[in-house]
């Protein structure tokens, strides 16, 4: 399959779950928003399964892009501690890929309490985006214990999560999700001070 015909199909996945959730996604709805034929998709990622796997993994690299692509801009971060807020700060952007983002990553969590071939790689995703923001912890706290680091970036992951959640349902206005976040690093990294 051509890169580009895959990459449709994992947008064209990542719109369907945003809009309808995972249990209603279908393929055919999936083909016509892809622009391709339901057997193309079934002869590439093989079931239902495989799609949400994969879309898994596209909205996870997406945001990785996403969040660390404004770093790499010449007024970008100019310390760990800017940079940690920062890659947060971008999860809460106006943006419809955002957005979109986020929303797809929400119906995929919510799903996998009812389905449970969702969880592996679902933890997998939620471990490497802990890890990330742990490293970043510890280029600010670089004494701090490992198991102190991977603790902070689980608060602060599950709370980015959370405000996400509110935020796009309207709960929540943008700007104060973002003081909470910021707020969050604060308090993190004074109790990794202790």
């Amino acid at each position: 399959m051509s890169t580009d015909r895959r990459r449709a199909i994992l947008e064209a996945a990542a719109r369907v779950i945003a809009r309808r959730g995972v249990r209603g996604l279908r393929m055919e709805e999936l083909a016509t928003e892809a622009g391709v034929s339901t057997a193309l998709i079934y002869y590439h990622f093989k079931d239902r399964a495989g799609i949400l796997r994969n879309t898994l993994e596209f909205i996870s690299d997406r945001a990785d892009r996403y969040t660390s692509e404004e770093e790499d801009a010449a007024d970008g971060p100019h310390d760990a501690r800017q940079e940690l807020e920062q890659t947060l700060l971008l999860e809460f952007q106006d943006l419809p890929e955002v957005r979109e983002n986020s929303t797809a990553w929400g119906e995929l969590r919510a799903s996998a309490v009812f389905e449970p071939e969702l969880r592996g790689d679902l933890a997998r995703a939620t471990l490497a985006w802990i890890h990330d923001v742990a490293d970043l912890l510890g280029r600010i706290r670089p004494t701090a214990p490992a198991p102190s680091l991977t603790a902070s970036a689980e608060r602060l992951t599950a709370l980015l999560e959370g405000l996400s959640t509110r935020w796009l349902s309207g709960a929540l206005p943008l700007a104060h999700a973002r003081e909470l976040t910021r707020d969050a690093v604060a308090v993190e990294l004074e109790r990794l001070d202790h």
